[in-house]
């Protein structure tokens, strides 16, 4: 490797190094802002399920350091969740020098729709998702048992779905890329529809918990995704097509 090459792929780290470090700050930088509100924040998470507890049930903490512990780390995935517009903007910043014009005005509304979509995954699975699922479970259990969910345990059931469903809504992203790169095209991917139905329920059945209601309710909007992720390419395809021409 020459003197030249050498000092360029040093250049390469340490910008990629201040890339990172821009990222951590920024998710630094939300959670100081955020951890004051801690206890609001998993109140307001936490408000799905309080809605459907029986009358005189609260729920509980069955570690002594789960009551500081549990808003704490919530906050944090808050602050990781709300950081990744500037995460995905260093990233860009990293590669973008690197990419020709087009290229450029072809990947820019594909990372915007991708950050719209995560958040869109989340949303969905707040305000449609969890209301419908602990609906159904804080009504199924015998009369005689008391239900007194645990802060921690309902927590890492929550986090797990909006991770879950935040990934499962960028599907329609994944097929763009996959097509625009010619990794595949649509009419492979609609010949292939059987297995990728039978592979959205394997899929959600373990990203979820365990039980068909929660995996029904992530594989089929993972399905409507897919669909339209069909369309979006069939677009995408012909303005990636236009590009070459005019190259």
């Amino acid at each position: 490797m020459s003197d030249t090459q050498q000092s360029g792929f040093i250049g390469h780290l340490i910008e990629l190094r201040n890339r990172l470090m821009k990222a951590i700050l920024s998710i630094l930088v939300i959670f100081i802002a955020l951890v004051y509100f801690a206890n609001d924040i998993y109140a307001f998470v936490a408000a799905p399920l309080v809605a459907h507890l029986p009358a005189n049930s609260t729920m509980i903490a069955t570690d002594v350091t789960a009551p500081f512990f549990a808003p704490f780390k919530l906050t944090l995935f808050v602050a990781l969740f709300s950081a990744v517009p500037m995460i995905l903007h260093q990233v860009w910043s990293f590669i973008a020098p690197g990419l020709y014009k087009h290229e450029k005005r072809m990947l820019i509304p594909i990372l915007c729709s991708s950050i719209l979509l995560f958040y869109a995954g989340i949303s969905f699975c707040y305000f449609v998702v969890l209301p419908i699922i602990l609906g159904f479970f804080t009504s199924v259990g015998p009369e005689m048992m008391t239900l007194s969910p645990d802060i921690s345990s309902y927590l890492a059931f929550a986090l797990k779905l909006f991770f879950a469903f935040g990934v499962a809504f960028e599907i329609p992203v994944a097929i763009m890329v996959l097509c625009w790169s010619g990794a595949t095209d649509i009419k492979s991917l609609k010949e292939k529809r059987p297995y990728i139905v039978v592979g959205a329920f394997v899929i959600a059945m373990f990203l979820t918990p365990p039980d068909v209601l929660s995996q029904t309710l992530l594989a089929l909007p993972m399905l409507l995704l897919f669909e339209l992720g069909l369309v979006l390419a069939i677009f995408y395809s012909k303005k990636a097509d236009t590009v070459e021409h005019e190259q």
